[in-house]
Order: structure tokens, then C-alpha cells, then sequence
């Protein structure tokens, strides 16, 4: 069993910016040599998060809209007082959606659904340099 930890970059927009990254973890686990386990993608922040969907038009203006009525930004929120950053509502969000997805992976690829995308979600009231942890853990081909 092996475990190796990687690190990717993302540049957002913020405000719910939705970002296929997909690719991005077939990618490590293809040249990092892994053919059966699992990999933990995990948002580092407060104010982000990770989930699958169908990274399609409709999906990328339903899901900002969903968030918008469950935790809307133009609302008083503690954190804002605390701290008049303007991103309580980022917080809230983040929290709701989650900060990390384990998938399934078996002869190097991901088993994902026909239309399911990882996707990271920038929840931030600005555009944000991020990075995701990549953490493998499984068998790795065997070179003889």
C-alpha cells in the first residue's frame, strides 16, 4: 500500500467560481503510477469546498442560485462584524458544502459516474490563488 500527497494551484473568481478539476486528479494518479485505491481531494481555506456534479451550463448557474437562497450575501452575518471582511456568507457556504470528496479509483482511472465531475468551488467574496491536496492511496504498478 502506498500513500502519496500532492498539491495543485487554482486561480478563482470567487463568488461560487465553479472549477473542473476533474482531469487535473486523473492526471496525478495516472503519472504517479497508482491502478487501484482511493484519492482525497481537500479544499485548504475556510471559504471553499469540493463535490462532484455535472459540470454542464444548466448546473453551473443552478448551483451559485442554490446558495444564494440558503446563504445569501446581502444578510448580517456575525463573522462579517467580527472580522468586516464581507465573506460571512463564504463561510456559511464552505461549511455547508464540505472540503473534501474520497473517490474510488481502479486500473488507474476514476470510477466516477458517466456525467460526474470533481469540481472545487470557490465560495469567496474575490478572486483567490488556492490550493487542493491531492492525497493516493492505493496499489501502484508493479515495473519489472
Amino acid at each position: 500500500m502506498n500513500i502519496e500527497t500532492y498539491t495543485i494551484s487554482i486561480s478563482t473568481n470567487g463568488n461560487c467560481d465553479i472549477i473542473d478539476i476533474t482531469d487535473r486528479v486523473q492526471d496525478l494518479i495516472k503519472s504517479a503510477g497508482f491502478i487501484e485505491g482511493n484519492v482525497i481531494v481537500f479544499a485548504g481555506g475556510s471559504t471553499a469546498g469540493i463535490t462532484t456534479i455535472e459540470f454542464e451550463p444548466g448546473l453551473l448557474k443552478d448551483y451559485p442560485a442554490f446558495f444564494s437562497r440558503i446563504a445569501p450575501e446581502n444578510i448580517s452575518y456575525g463573522h462579517d462584524q467580527t472580522w468586516h471582511d464581507g465573506n460571512g456568507h463564504s463561510h456559511i457556504r464552505a461549511a455547508i458544502q464540505g472540503a473534501s470528496l474520497t473517490v474510488p479509483f481502479n486500473n488507474g482511472h476514476l470510477l466516477l459516474g458517466t456525467w460526474q465531475q470533481i469540481i472545487f468551488v470557490d465560495f469567496d467574496n474575490r478572486p483567490r490563488r488556492r490550493e487542493v491536496v491531492i492525497q493516493i492511496t492505493g496499489k501502484k504498478q508493479i515495473n519489472i
